[in-house]
C-alpha cells in the first residue's frame, strides 16, 4: 500500500495533511472478473453476481462467508443475464430487477432469491419504465428503486413490499434525473448522492425520510463560493458509476468515473453532513464496482478500468495509517 496524497491525474492543488485509511487486499471473488455486477446482504452474508465480463453478461452468483474466507457458488440466477441492474434485501431475502441485455434491452422482471432454499423465484414487474443505471435500496423490509435511464434520465421513486408482492410509487428524487448514483441507508433514511445527467457530473445530495415520503436537501458536494465547510470539495467528490458502503456512522465513497476512471476516496459523516478525503482506493483505479459491509467490515469488489475487468476484494479500515505490507 503505497502512500499518496495526490489524487489520479494531479487534480488536487492544495496542501494536504497525511490522509486516513488503509486498503487491504482480501479475499478474491471466485467468479471471473467483472463489472455493473449486483450485490445484497443477508445476515452478514454478501451475495455478489450478473455483470459484464467484457465479453458476455453473467448470470452466476456466489456468496461471501467473511468468517471463512470463502466465495460459495449459489444457484444461477433464472432471469436474462444481464448488467447494470439493481438489488436489495428485505424480510431476509435478496432482489434483483432492470438492468440492461446483450441485446441492449432494457428489462423491468423483478426476481427473488431465498439463500435457506437457494432457489430464485419471478416476482410482480417492476412497475417503472424498463431501465439500467439506477439506485436501489431498503428501509423497515421494504424495498426501494429510484432514478436510472431508460433512453431518458430518470428521477422516479418507488416502493416494494414482499409481503404483499406489490410495488407503490413513491415521491420522486427531488433534484436532478440521474444515472450511476449511488445510495446508502443510516437511520432509516436513504442517502442519494452522484451520478449523471446529460453528460454533467452532479453536485447535488438528498435525502429520503421513507416515514413522512419527503427529500431533503444535503449539503452540495462541491464548493460553495459563501463556505468555508467545503475549502477541499472542488469537484473531486463528483463521480458516476462509484460505489458506497457505510461503517460506524460514516459513509465511504470510492472509485468511479469522472472523464476517465477515478481512485479517490471521500468520509461522508452522516450527523454533520461533512465530507473528508481519506486514503485512495490502492488497487486499480475502475468503475462499476460493488461496495458492502458485513460483519462490521466494509469491502469493494469488482469493477473495470478499459478492458481489464477485476475480481479481486478489497478491505478497507478507517482511521489507520496505510500499511505498505497487506496488498
Amino acid at each position: 500500500a503505497l502512500m499518496s496524497v495526490i489524487l489520479p491525474g494531479c487534480e488536487k492543488t492544495s496542501t494536504s495533511t497525511t490522509t486516513l485509511g488503509d486498503w487491504k487486499r482480501s479475499f478474491e471473488y471466485e467468479g471471473v472478473g467483472r463489472t455493473q455486477a449486483i450485490g445484497f446482504t443477508i445476515d452478514n452474508k454478501e451475495f455478489v453476481g450478473l455483470g459484464f465480463d467484457g465479453t458476455n453478461r453473467l448470470s452466476d452468483i456466489w456468496m461471501f462467508d467473511e468468517s471463512t474466507g470463502s466465495w460459495l457458488r449459489k444457484a444461477d440466477f433464472p432471469g436474462t443475464a444481464r448488467n447494470n441492474a439493481v438489488a436489495f434485501s428485505a424480510n431476509g431475502k435478496g432482489y434483483v430487477t432492470t438492468g440492461i441485455d446483450a441485446n441492449n434491452n432494457k428489462l423491468n422482471d423483478l426476481w427473488e432469491f431465498d439463500p435457506a432454499a437457494n432457489t430464485w423465484t419471478r416476482k410482480a414487474d417492476f412497475p417503472g419504465s424498463a431501465r439500467y443505471g439506477a439506485v436501489a435500496f431498503s428501509i423497515n423490509d421494504k424495498g426501494y428503486v429510484c432514478s436510472g435511464y431508460d433512453g431518458s434520465f430518470l428521477k422516479d421513486l418507488w416502493m416494494y413490499d414482499p409481503l404483499t408482492d406489490t410495488w407503490e410509487q413513491k415521491a420522486s428524487l427531488a433534484g436532478s434525473k440521474r444515472s450511476g448514483a449511488v445510495a446508502f441507508v443510516s437511520d432509516n433514511k436513504a442517502y442519494v448522492v452522484t451520478g449523471i445527467n446529460n453528460g454533467s457530473y452532479l453536485n447535488d445530495f438528498w435525502v429520503y425520510d421513507p416515514a413522512s415520503n419527503s427529500w431533503t436537501e444535503k449539503r452540495k458536494i462541491t464548493n460553495v463560493s459563501t463556505e468555508t465547510y467545503d475549502d477541499k470539495y472542488g469537484s473531486f467528490i463528483t463521480r458516476a458509476n462509484a460505489m458506497i458502503f457505510v461503517l460506524n456512522g460514516k459513509a465511504y465513497m470510492s472509485t468511479g468515473s469522472r472523464s476517465g476512471v477515478i481512485g479517490t476516496t471521500w468520509s461522508y459523516d452522516i450527523a454533520n453532513d461533512l465530507w473528508t478525503e481519506v486514503t485512495a482506493f490502492e488497487g486499480s483505479t475502475r468503475e462499476g464496482a460493488i461496495g458492502f459491509t458485513v460483519n462490521n467490515h466494509a469491502f469493494l469488489v469488482s469493477g473495470a478500468n478499459s478492458s481489464f475487468y477485476f475480481d479481486d476484494l478489497w478491505q478497507f479500515i478507517p482511521d489507520v495509517p496505510v500499511d505498505a505490507t497487506d496488498n
